[in-house]
């Protein structure tokens, strides 16, 4: 199943296959199947996700910007529900993000072969948080002192004493690089030969019988303060240094005395820290001190150091940034913020409190969601106030009327958790709906399309209701009316029929949203009560609304209407066979009865050709509903034309119009077929006599 999914959206990326098709995917897998639970549905969540990577970022364009939303409106929505597996909430987590990302991948770490000693070291200071620096002339001086005598000693040491690690993250300071296999030996001894670049030994390393280092500063010995004689190193390397003194080194370096500890200094500088760019590229300058300053004992050789007084100059440390704060610090502020606000009312300090929060753009929709769910058990002023809020959030750029929808269906998915606190938590999330839609922060299309099929019902009619109470009947007409909602698909599926709708929104004050169903519902029964025209147009005027006299909808009710009465008065008991073959009498009085709502007729359909085509549809139907009875359709045909009723212009717009909206348009044609062509050719003929 992933396959071919992936190869639809391949197939999508090489425009194969028109972008309709892949939104019908795109919705098919996204949408919640009939009695399949939540939990069950993550192979399509899965699918859905595959062909999002594979082929979102190309429909993710402007003309399909709001569609897109919505898929990840509602994606946005599963990631937090725990029905799911956390396998598929983290995929569509991941699919979210990418779109964010602009459709930019992360890139993933690719090991591509060895490393260099650097790459080693970097590794083990992230990794495992120890850092050994390179053998840098600065590290160098700032280490060690330059004894003769403890350098020839550090010199000795090798691998096995310092440990399996040294090649790996670089020698100790003075230590060797070892002997073996790639090690390559010169004249010098096999450590110093690498250091020989050092500054304080160029030049004064010339022979292989031992180093002499010969310094320019004079015979005097400088004392480095103690630092570390607890120093680890030079407590695990000092009976082997002693050992080492008098075995290896030339006589002409021996001591008179013993070697004070004090005197040496192995603990690393507080640059040894740093990492490795920041290490201070120090400048030592040597000087001497007199002995007196050093508290040594008589026949001790001098003692090189760096001067103690000497500024060090090091790269001025980067400032740390603050780090941002965490989520439960954001909860935490969003909490103290709303209660300070519904106890203030005070929304500009609300406000700055927000921008000051410097909250990333991902827990905008969790900060709404507090504020909606903290101001639930309050009162209705707070809960207006809470609105109010929002309001002017989303008027300053600070959160988006996406971000509130995400809250609000948040906060939809606990309902059932909150009304046991808050039995009336729906009416008290209308109001915040309602109040959204009125300020234009959120569209009322999105927000249907989210309460499909009944989803919570019924929470979107007590959002109509509210409207109707912020604004007025019109205004809620012209709004559900541009928004094209199929009120059919809002209700519950066992609900979802015309009279059970009818009956509902009637229940709630809403059927004045559908004032077409009422006449259609009405008119037939007027009809039978007063069949004179002047009886049926005074009772049209009265119950509808001007506005509705030349909409589609209402020319089809009437004609419906007048072409029932008709049929019930020429054959109450609805014979097939009556239908089928009329008798001369029920002609007749099928002519006369049609002739006396003529005038009604033609009051709305005059000069009206897409109205007049709007009547043959609903004849169309009519006899569609009967099985098309033989000659049924022509009869009627003919008697519009007639009587003037309906224009010849009508009839051909009625032949050459395609649409699928009324049923049994080819069975129409095959009746007609004959006589519309008659009527068109006598219209030509017509034409071309007025010619002449």
């Amino acid at each position: 199943m992933l396959g071919n999914i992936k190869f639809i959206g391949e197939l999508g990326k090489l425009n194969l296959i028109h972008e309709s098709i892949l939104h019908k995917c795109i919705k098919t897998l996204l949408e919640k199947k009939k009695r399949v639970q939540l939990k069950d549905m993550d192979e399509d969540l899965e699918c859905l996700c595959q062909i999002m990577k594979t082929v979102g970022p190309k429909l993710d364009h402007d003309k399909a910007k709001s569609l897109i939303n919505q898929y990840f409106s509602r994606m946005r929505s599963l990631t937090n529900n725990k029905e799911l597996p956390a396998r598929i909430r983290f995929l569509l987590q991941n699919t979210v993000e990418l779109r964010e990302n602009n459709w930019v991948p992360r890139k993933a770490y690719v090991d591509n072969g060895p490393k260099t000693i650097n790459q080693v070291r970097q590794e083990a200071v992230k990794d495992l948080g120890v850092f050994i620096p390179p053998p840098t002339d600065g590290m160098r001086n700032d280490f060690f002192i330059d004894n003769t005598s403890f350098l020839q000693t550090r010199i000795k040491y090798d691998r096995e004493t310092l440990g399996g690690l040294a090649d790996m993250f670089g020698q100790m300071p003075g230590s060797g690089i070892g002997t073996g296999p790639g090690v390559i030996q010169d004249h010098y001894s096999p450590t110093m030969g690498r250091h020989r670049t050092n500054p304080l030994f160029n030049g004064h390393i010339g022979n292989s019988n031992g180093y002499q280092p010969q310094f320019e500063a004079g015979s005097k010995s400088f004392l480095k303060p103690n630092q570390g004689q607890n120093s680890p190193v030079f407590n695990h390397k000092q009976n082997h240094s002693g050992q080492m003194q008098s075995k290896d080194m030339a006589p002409r370096f021996s001591k008179k005395g013993k070697l004070n500890a004090d005197e040496i200094s192995l603990r690393p500088a507080q640059s040894f820290i740093l990492n490795k760019k920041q290490v201070p590229k120090l400048q030592p300058h040597v000087t001497m001190i007199p002995q007196s300053a050093q508290g040594s004992s008589l026949g001790q050789s001098p003692q090189l150091g760096l001067k103690t007084n000497t500024p060090i100059q090091e790269k001025p440390a980067k400032s740390n940034k603050k780090a941002p704060p965490t989520r439960e610090e954001l909860c935490k502020m969003t909490d103290t913020l709303v209660a300070d606000y519904l106890n203030s009312k005070n929304v500009n300090e609300a406000v700055n409190a927000v921008r000051e929060m410097k909250a990333p753009k991902h827990f905008s929709s969790d900060m709404l969601k507090k504020i909606v769910v903290y101001s639930l058990s309050r009162s209705d002023e707070d809960k207006e106030h809470a609105s109010s809020l929002i309001h002017v959030l989303c008027t300053e750029g600070l959160v988006t009327g996406e971000n509130l929808m995400q809250a609000f269906l948040s906060v939809l998915d606990q309902c059932p958790k909150i009304e046991e606190e808050v039995p009336l938590v729906k009416s008290y999330l209308a109001q915040f709906a309602a109040r959204a839609i009125v300020a234009d922060l959120v569209n009322i299309a999105d927000l249907a399309h989210q309460l499909e099929n009944g989803l919570h019902f019924p929470l979107f009619l007590l959002c109509l209701q509210q409207m109707v109470r912020l604004k007025d009947r019109e205004w809620l007409a012209d709004l559900f009316q541009q928004s094209k909602i199929n009120m059919q698909k809002m209700l519950p599926e066992i609900d979802q029929n015309k009279d059970r709708m009818l009956e509902i929104l009637e229940g709630k004050g809403l059927s004045f949203l559908f004032p077409l169903m009422k006449l259609e519902k009405e008119l037939l029964k007027q009809i039978k009560v007063d069949p004179s025209p002047q009886s049926i147009y005074k009772w049209i005027k009265d119950n509808i609304a001007p506005k509705l006299h030349t909409d589609k909808g209402f020319v089809n009710i009437l004609v419906t209407s007048f072409l029932q009465y008709i049929a019930y008065e020429t054959n109450p008991d609805d014979d097939e066979e009556q239908l089928a073959a009329p008798s001369k009498e029920q002609l007749d009085e099928e002519k006369q009865q049609l002739l006396s709502f003529k005038p009604v007729m033609q009051k709305f359909l005059h000069d009206h050709i897409d109205l007049q085509v709007s009547a043959l549809y609903a004849l169309q139907v009519h006899c569609n509903a009967k099985a098309f009875p033989k000659g049924m359709l022509l009869r009627y045909f003919v008697y519009f034309y007639d009587m003037e009723i309906i224009e010849e212009e009508a009839f051909l717009s009625w032949k050459e119009d395609v649409t699928q909206e009324y049923p049994g348009k080819g069975k129409a044609l095959f009746q007609v077929n004959q006589w519309l062509t008659w009527l068109e050719t006598a219209e030509e003929e017509e034409s071309e006599d007025d010619d002449y």
